[in-house]
């Protein structure tokens, strides 16, 4: 019973703070002198090759789903009155 009142006091002791302990470089400026270059790139491809991939999967899931789409309306013939 002793411990877990002396555990309790340490926790209630502790500093609480939201700042993580970890600190990493802030790359922010490096990002936005990248997004503002006038470089002919779009800026949906100005991530590199995990954008690039992220696009084209994008694309191909969306025609796909639009070809599945017509598929289905065109195999139930219109009715006829």
């Amino acid at each position: 019973m002793l411990r877990n009142l002396l555990a309790l006091r340490q926790i209630g002791q502790r500093t609480i703070s939201t700042a993580s302990r970890r600190h990493f470089k802030n790359k922010v400026p490096e990002k936005q002198k990248l997004f503002q270059e006038d470089d002919e790139i779009p800026l949906y491809l100005k991530g590199g090759v995990a954008d690039a991939l992220l696009y084209r999967a994008t694309m191909i899931l969306t025609v796909g789903a639009y070809a599945i789409y017509e598929l289905a309306v065109a195999s139930f013939p219109k009715k006829q009155e």
